[in-house]
């Protein structure tokens, strides 16, 4: 009795919350709202700044971003740093390893994040907002990200926040509930809790602001032209709404003689 009137609560809160939940056990993924989102959603330049300070400050150190140069940290419609800002920014947290002098040298807004790997070390996050779906469903057809989107953000962030205080020794290893992951266990112990980071424009520093701050600066590293995908769409969708108008004005004028009609256009 007690197992169900839990079940029934996590369902409730899945439902009042927006979330995914499927079934008891299945991973449950909370439908945060995100800026960026819908047809004419913009990224955030302030949530990108704070998320991407989360992302040095917290995840750097086992996760890398490989794939995505120091310099689009200035570039229109994300971060938007200043060139100084992200030279000085590139210097002061990353080295790299520079063969024409046989040694370390600070990174340059030319050169990528640096890539992450080792025993212990996480997955490269560059591309993780869009190779993690959230939604699925109905029955695994994908039907539910013709509305809310992949999802791949909502992942990230429910991730961060879907710690449940579980703990369970696995062949030597600690694992960690975690309310999001498939299965239920992961390897990496909690991250986030409020305060953790000090924000630079005084915004709430709660886990959960946290967690959404960085997910988005995920999606940002994952989709950086999204804006610009979107503008093009749309101009796309106007001038095929027009060349479809002019193609029937232009049918109707064509056959109206064989019909019998006369149309003035």
């Amino acid at each position: 009795m007690i197992k169900k009137l839990a079940a029934s609560a996590v369902v409730a809160l899945a439902l009042s919350t927006g979330g995914a939940l499927a079934a008891e056990g299945e991973s449950y993924i909370e439908d945060f709202a995100f800026s960026f989102e819908g047809p004419f959603g913009k990224y955030d330049q302030e949530q990108l700044r704070r998320g991407l300070k989360v992302y040095t400050e917290v995840c750097s150190a086992c996760h890398g971003l490989k794939y995505v140069p120091l310099r689009t940290l200035a570039d229109p419609g994300g971060p938007n740093y200043t060139e100084d800002e992200v030279r000085a920014y590139a210097a002061e947290n990353f080295t790299i390893y520079d063969e024409e002098l046989e040694d370390d040298r600070p990174r340059i807004p030319a050169d990528f994040f640096p890539a992450v790997s080792g025993e212990g070390m996480g997955p490269d996050l560059s591309l993780m907002a869009k190779a993690r779906a959230g939604f699925h469903g109905p029955a695994g057809t994908g039907l539910n990200q013709l509305f809310r989107g992949q999802g791949g953000a909502e992942y990230i962030a429910s991730f961060l926040l879907g710690f449940n205080g579980e703990e369970e020794e696995v062949a030597g290893s600690i694992l960690y509930g975690n309310t999001a992951f498939e299965g239920g266990w992961v390897s990496m112990p909690p991250q986030l809790e409020d305060g953790l980071i000090d924000y630079d424009d005084g915004h709430a520093n709660t886990a959960r602001d946290m967690a959404k701050d960085v997910s988005a600066f995920l999606m940002w590293t994952a989709e950086p032209k999204m804006m610009g995908r979107k503008q093009t769409g749309f101009v796309a969708v106007l001038l095929l709404v027009l060349l479809t108008s002019l193609l029937y004005l232009t049918n109707k004028k064509l056959w109206a003689p064989h019909k019998g009609k006369q149309l003035d256009l």
